[in-house]
């Protein structure tokens, strides 16, 4: 009869030589992903940076034809508590009019669908070569439509933000917010 690699008792017991080969494997696995792991978290945003990524802002202070200026992310964003006067304008303008056609209503919509036209909040940033748009203050020059004017270009912006006149090509730029409640809006 030809000899077989089974052992005498009729099936393959694992050997000691088994077990040290799989506990090495393992041990070898958990050394590597140990290793790994400081390099993997490095690529994870530092703590500073996540507390930068949202703000609060409390609304109530701003009064109605008053706006204010925040910063997140290192950009600024204006906040506006806008007139009657200025929304019923904004949504007369014909979209042909528009240069980056987007409605009164397409822009000042929070994330939970909850219009509310009198706050109009936007990244403060030209859309052409990033210049910061002046408006926001008592004595700024407003442009031809009484939003914000960008001085470096002459990018004329109206009350809802969109570009009416000049070489900025898109709209100022609305970024993601929530209103947690009547007088916290959450940005970010």
């Amino acid at each position: 009869m030809a000899s077989s690699s089974i052992p005498a008792g009729g099936h393959s017991d694992p050997t000691r030589r088994d077990f040290l080969m799989v506990a090495t494997g393992a041990l070898a696995g958990v050394g590597a992903a140990a290793t790994a792991w400081p390099f993997i978290n490095n690529l994870n945003p530092a703590a500073d940076t996540l507390a930068l990524s949202t703000i609060e802002v409390n609304v109530t202070p701003i009064q109605v034809g008053q706006a204010v200026t925040v910063k997140w992310r290192g950009k600024p964003v204006f906040i506006r508590h806008r007139t009657p006067e200025e929304i019923k304008e904004a949504e007369a303008v014909p979209l042909s009019a528009l240069p980056d056609p987007q409605t009164d209503n397409a822009r000042v919509t929070d994330t939970a669908k909850k219009v509310r036209p009198e706050w109009l909040i936007m990244i403060g940033v030209c859309t052409h070569l990033g210049c910061v748009p002046l408006g926001n203050k008592p004595g700024d020059p407003k442009g031809e439509y009484g939003g914000w004017f960008c001085p470096c270009h002459g990018s004329s912006y109206d009350t809802s933000g969109r570009i009416r006149k000049g070489p900025a090509p898109k709209n100022l730029v609305v970024p993601e917010y929530l209103f947690t409640s009547d007088s916290l809006v959450r940005i970010g």
